[in-house]
């Protein structure tokens, strides 16, 4: 069963260049869990999604609403997924042009969208593959299949300590006629790949994934914190003013 938690995550380019600094919230009332994934970027761009899914014997996705802004989006998105009545309302920024529409479509029990750390933390690394599907967040959104195989055992280090991981990687599926011409035109999508530590309580180390279709690959790590052994005494009036003097 998930539980209440609150993750502290930063975002980096594959060359090590930190992009954003990230939250992931996570919330339990009964058998209903609400989690956010907020990045906030250094360039003022805003990566915000909320998912809201039921754990009464089996994960089941509610609603995923996703907002993507900013100039590391080259496709700003405001996207909602309502499982529950089989539609997604859409508001898109089409080179300038800013469109909404609604439509009807028919989602499948196994919809992953906004749940894959969750399930991710629930397979076991002796599954050979699980497969579930997720709807792509872009203007024309598409069901996809994921195909989520377990790569091996990892290690990790922490504070002089090592720690095992697993690592999955994910192939997306396009399917259809879609999904054989995709590799011959080089739109074929590039693996996920995700560790998640082992043990009693499997949690998240790492990833290496896209955050928008056909967007680079960005590495999300836990956060390093540092805290201030005291705070900083509160300044009085003139007291900037006195030292600049001095």
């Amino acid at each position: 069963m998930e539980g209440i938690s609150h993750g502290f995550l930063v975002l980096h380019s594959l060359d090590g260049k930190a992009l954003a600094a990230g939250d992931l919230i996570q919330s339990v009332r009964g058998t209903q869990v609400t989690t956010q994934l907020t990045f906030h970027f250094k360039d003022g761009s805003l990566h915000d999604e909320t998912t809201v899914f039921t754990q009464d014997g089996s994960f089941r996705l509610i609603f995923d609403h996703l907002i993507q802004k900013g100039p590391s989006f080259p496709h700003p998105i405001d996207i909602l997924i309502d499982a529950t009545r089989n539609t997604i309302t859409i508001h898109a920024d089409d080179n300038g042009k800013e469109k909404d529409h609604s439509e009807q479509i028919d989602l499948p029990s196994d919809l992953a969208n906004g749940m894959l750390l969750v399930l991710l933390r629930n397979i076991s690394a002796s599954t050979p593959e699980t497969k579930v599907s997720m709807l792509s967040t872009s203007a024309k959104p598409r069901l996809l299949k994921l195909s989520i195989i377990p790569k091996g055992v990892r290690t990790f280090a922490f504070a002089g300590q090592r720690r095992k991981a697993t690592h999955f990687e994910i192939k997306i599926e396009i399917g259809g006629i879609a999904g054989v011409v995709a590799p011959m035109v080089g739109k074929q999508p590039p693996d996920v790949h995700f560790w998640i530590s082992q043990g009693a309580s499997p949690t998240f180390i790492r990833s290496e994934a896209a955050l928008y279709e056909s967007g680079p690959i960005w590495r999300t790590d836990l956060a390093s914190l540092s805290v201030a052994d005291h705070d900083a005494p509160p300044s009085t009036p003139g007291q900037h003013e006195d030292k600049k003097k001095k």
